[in-house]
């Protein structure tokens, strides 16, 4: 029930802001937790932080919320970040990263296997349904795991992409 407190109180923030509500404020998770948010109204960021029984856990998203992937991804030439979600907490950090491509969704997740496998990640799962590609997997050493999806737009539109990485502290 823990790690549902930030996406649930994400949610939150983010309804709050819909209404016009102030740009930053405080509120009690469902398990009484304090936490703080701050919605920038002219970039659309989004940030977070949670105290919890086992640290503090924070959140920033946005279109221009710097990317960070690991040793051995870049992210796939040309491609546009729509979004970027960063979630940092005591026992890891996870990375949502929506994106837009001029390219094939094939090419764009031919990138991602290849660095993936280049960085020691087992491929666990390839998939191919009505031209949305993924490819997912796990890099033992760590319990590192990434996916990538891209679906093609209709009638040779952008591409859009997701990428999708969790890092463990001392993994």
């Amino acid at each position: 029930m823990k790690q549902a407190a930030l996406p649930m109180a994400g949610g939150a923030a983010l309804m709050l802001a819909a209404c016009g509500s102030e740009t930053s404020g405080e509120f009690k998770t469902e398990d009484g937790k304090n936490a703080e948010y701050t919605i920038d109204k002219e970039t659309g960021e989004t940030s977070m932080t949670i105290e919890r029984e086992d640290g503090e856990a924070s959140l920033r998203a946005g279109a221009n919320v710097p990317v960070s992937l690991p040793d051995g991804f870049t992210l796939f030439p040309g491609s546009k970040v729509t979004n970027n979600a960063v979630v940092n907490q005591p026992d890891g950090q996870g990375t949502m990263i929506t994106f837009e491509s001029d390219a094939p969704a094939d090419k764009v997740v031919a990138h991602y296997r290849d660095a993936a496998k280049g960085a020691g990640f087992d491929i666990q799962l390839e998939m191919n349904t009505n031209g949305t590609q993924m490819v997912a997997g796990e890099r033992k050493s760590d319990s590192a795991t990434i996916s990538v999806t891209a679906t093609p737009g209709e009638g040779g539109a952008v591409t859009t992409g997701q990428i999708i990485i969790a890092t463990k502290k001392g993994g």
